[in-house]
């Protein structure tokens, strides 16, 4: 394994480059103390070619590298991901892009991913607290088959934290209000009446999230689109599935 992680980290560090590392840090906030300066695609291009491997993505996630990392989330295997892994995972998070990429990519496939929703929106470490509700924005969005009700209930932990002034939690908020509301018209009904009263806050961060959500979730594009779709219907879960924006 140490010599297969090896060959990994030498295809990522010829491909990266100085001028991807800088314009990480420069043009999309990710500070990252280990990082080659690799493409996305170039990473999802080697994460297909590796294939699924649960032992793989625990020895490149060690290896502290932001791209590894990255692989990890593409590589992994959600049946396999246990709920203590996700916590031991979050509490390594130190940049959006590496905590947004987990939820979006693997920790949304897992049995585990509701809890960690509720559990990971009352913890203090910003990016902790910023995975809740990248992995609610992530389940709202890839979840075909859970109905309203799970989401109806998140608009709750939105609203609690949404007064929260940090800006990578902030942002993670308002995505996961737009991505709810664009679920179903019952959805963003709840979503807008939420929006709206965020945005006559006095408090500042919570006004900057319901304003931001407000432009997305009132669009006459969305609601148009939401009229036509069919209801989501509860259902029994299926198995996880295979994997296949955001600051």
């Amino acid at each position: 394994m140490a010599e297969r992680v090896r060959e990994v980290l030498d295809r990522l560090e010829r491909r990266g480059s100085r001028r991807a590392r800088e314009e990480m840090r420069t043009r999309y906030g990710i500070v990252a103390p280990k990082a080659y300066g690799v493409s996305m695609g170039t990473i999802q291009q080697l994460a297909k070619a590796l294939g699924r491997d649960h032992a793989l993505a625990a020895a490149l996630w060690a290896t502290g590298w932001y791209e590894a990392r990255l692989l990890a989330a593409y590589v992994d295997q959600p049946e396999r991901v246990t709920a203590a892994q996700m916590d031991r995972w979050a509490r390594d998070f130190d940049n959006w892009g590496v905590c947004d990429t987990l939820c979006f990519c693997l920790f949304d496939r897992t049995p585990h991913a509701w809890r960690k929703v509720e559990q990971w929106s009352r913890r203090r470490d910003e990016f902790v607290k910023r995975a809740a509700f990248a992995l609610l924005a992530s389940l709202a969005l890839h979840d075909k088959r859970t109905g309203d009700a799970p989401f109806l209930r998140s608009l709750a932990l939105i609203e609690r934290a949404a007064s929260d002034d940090r800006n990578f939690v902030k942002k993670g908020v308002s995505w996961a209000l737009r991505a709810v509301g664009r679920r179903s018209v019952a959805l963003n009904d709840a979503a807008v009446h939420l929006a709206r009263r965020l945005a006559e806050s006095p408090d500042a961060p919570s006004r900057w999230v319901g304003k931001d959500a407000l432009r997305e979730l009132t669009s006459p594009k969305l609601r148009k689109s939401l009229a036509t779709r069919r209801p989501v219907s509860a259902a029994p879960k299926a198995p996880a599935r295979s994997a296949s924006r955001r600051a």
